[in-house]
């Protein structure tokens, strides 16, 4: 039986088809849709059940982002940076948890990047930083930034021995967004930066995520960088399918003077080999899920599986949006045509550090069985 929030999230695809133009210019998401989005749930996706949130498999994540793609990128990404923010909670103290989600229909935004320092003081930290892609931060109650907690002889190590990082979550009040966001794609998102100067955070709003254990939930066996480049993959395979049918159509539109361009064999055979790429990187993603989740415990090739997988759907689904852009010819290049954002955001999904080469690197260390850091496997 389908997801209830896939259905809505379907109903949705026509307004959010109509509002991308508007969230490109405005470069934000509309406040008005955000919070129907957090009446929905979409922020908590990720949540687990037992915190207040809709606790989905996995599967349904990626399907959910992958749906609104296809109507507004901007609108998908800002949902999934809000419901991997969301899924935080999960690593959080009870007292922590509830507080961050005392209003259950609350926008989240954050980044995990360590920008920031912390200062450890009685019942918390002291926290200064700044982070840069903060997407959806404008609509966000909550925000969150990664920072490494500093001892007196620098940064205060983990168990493991590894530099302590730790989420923070501070209130929008506490903090500052600082206008950035001029770029070619994925501009609806306002990925403006994130400033906090000298907030004090209780130590119940924060998590170290390579060492807290996570309440009992749908996603919780998966590593938090795994939901996030899924995520992120998700998104492009979206982008990709809105490309696919946009150029579909615009091929069989009938053409002054002539057939349309749907009658030329070269449109044809590129369309096919088009539409069997996206469709073979969708089902990996989803095969991969499903492999991994059929393991008692997650294991260091599933996390590399799973990169795998996310990495190789951002570049096919880039891949594939090249090809509907090519095919768009002449009229393709004009800002009213969906194929020229489809591109933009597209080759921006590309340099998000969890699907860049670099995590490709890493994923094949680890396949192969080498040693190395594999903490944002």
């Amino acid at each position: 039986m389908t997801h209830a929030l896939l259905t809505h999230a379907r109903g949705l695809v026509p307004e959010l088809t109509e509002a991308a133009p508007r969230h490109e210019t405005a470069r934000r998401v509309d406040p008005e849709l955000s919070a129907r989005l957090g009446r929905e749930g979409y922020f908590r996706m990720l949540v687990p059940a037992s915190r207040g949130g809709l606790e989905v498999t996995p599967d349904v994540y990626v399907r959910a982002l992958e749906t609104l793609a296809e109507g507004d990128a901007a609108t998908a990404w800002c949902v999934m940076t809000g419901a991997t923010t969301g899924l935080l909670a999960a690593y959080l103290p009870d007292e922590g948890a509830a507080r961050l989600l005392r209003d259950p229909h609350v926008a989240l935004a954050g980044v995990f990047a360590p920008m920031g320092r912390a200062t450890p003081v009685e019942g918390g930290y002291r926290v200064r930083g700044r982070w840069p892609f903060c997407s959806g931060g404008e609509n966000a109650a909550w925000r969150t930034g990664g920072a490494l907690v500093m001892g007196e002889a620098g940064p205060r190590k983990t168990a493991s021995g590894a530099p302590e990082v730790r989420s923070m979550f501070f209130s929008a009040e506490d903090s500052t967004l600082v206008d950035t966001w001029n770029v070619a794609g994925l501009s609806g998102t306002g990925s403006h930066d994130l400033v906090v100067d000298d907030v004090f955070v209780p130590e119940c709003l924060t998590a170290v995520l390579s060492e807290d254990k996570p309440a009992q939930g749908a996603t919780a066996p998966l590593p938090p960088f795994a939901v996030l480049a899924l995520g992120v993959g998700a998104v492009a395979l979206g982008v990709a399918r809105a490309a696919l049918d946009a150029c579909t159509a615009q091929a069989r539109a009938p053409r002054r003077g002539g057939a349309s361009r749907a009658s030329d064999s070269h449109v044809q055979i590129e369309l096919a080999r088009a539409e069997a790429e996206l469709r073979a990187a969708r089902a990996f993603v989803l095969q991969a899920i499903a492999e991994v989740r059929e393991h008692d415990t997650i294991s260091l090739r599933d996390r590399a599986l799973l990169r795998m997988a996310a990495s190789h759907a951002v570049r096919s689904a880039t891949s594939v949006v090249d090809v509907a852009h090519a095919l768009g010819g002449g009229a393709a290049i004009y800002r009213d045509n969906p194929l020229q954002r489809h591109s933009r955001d597209a080759h921006t999904i590309t340099q998000h550090i969890m699907v860049a080469p670099g995590a490709s690197k890493l994923a094949g260390r680890a396949w192969l069985g080498l040693e190395g850091d594999f903490s944002m496997l």
